[in-house]
């Protein structure tokens, strides 16, 4: 089975969850790749390349899922066909590695931490764990925050104070809506970190990944 985006992948354990992690805006796979095994030891490794060129968007040689407009405003098509070929991919990947019925780890950081939030609203329960680094909830359409949207999984979410792209008060605004809907959240406020997976921050998620509850 082919996968509708490229991905670079690392196996792990057969009884192990699968670990896909999403690169941000003008980046590629590799960047969160050598992370995954950082976040958890035994689990399958994926990092997918977002669909979309980011030159032409002005977001340099790499890769993008949507194209942004300011705030914590996607650009509506662009993000909605970025959502959809995540949907397609995520949909396909337990297939494609002979693991139907591993526990999904879904994150990633920046343009990846708000595209796997976004995806996991829009897929209630369909991902054991979701992983927010530097992220926001996005103002778009399709996704709600709500007590049915955040149903039990549990999410981490990181955010350095200092950050520059997005700004820490965009991260407070999200964990209120979350925190009001019920969800069952995990916080991590990094004093003077810009926009960037810090040390600590790494440790604390790989804290949250593990064991898999």
């Amino acid at each position: 089975m082919t996968l509708p985006l490229h991905a670079l992948i690392e196996s792990g354990d057969a009884d192990a969850p699968i670990l896909v992690l999403l690169h941000g805006r003008g980046s590629s796979e590799d960047d969160l790749f050598p992370l995954g095994r950082m976040l958890h030891p035994t689990a399958t490794i994926v990092a997918p390349r977002a669909p979309f060129p980011g030159a032409p968007w002005g977001y340099g040689p790499g890769w993008a899922w949507y194209r942004f407009v300011g705030g914590t405003t996607p650009e509506p098509e662009s993000f909605a066909a970025g959502q959809a070929q995540l949907d397609a991919f995520l949909a396909a990947l337990p297939g494609h590695l002979g693991m139907p019925a591993a526990p999904l780890i879904l994150g990633g950081f920046s343009q990846g931490g708000t595209s796997s939030l976004a995806w996991a609203l829009q897929h209630p329960g369909q991902a054991s764990k979701i992983l927010v680094f530097s992220g926001f909830v996005a103002d778009h359409p399709s996704v709600a925050v709500t007590p049915t949207t955040v149903g039990a999984t549990p999410i981490w979410w990181g955010h350095g104070t200092a950050d520059p792209a997005i700004p820490f008060a965009h991260a407070e605004a999200g964990w209120a809506q979350l925190a009001a809907a019920g969800a069952a959240l995990t916080t991590g406020r990094y004093e003077g970190m810009g926009h960037t997976i810090g040390r600590q921050t790494l440790a604390d998620a790989a804290e949250f990944v593990q064991p898999l509850a």
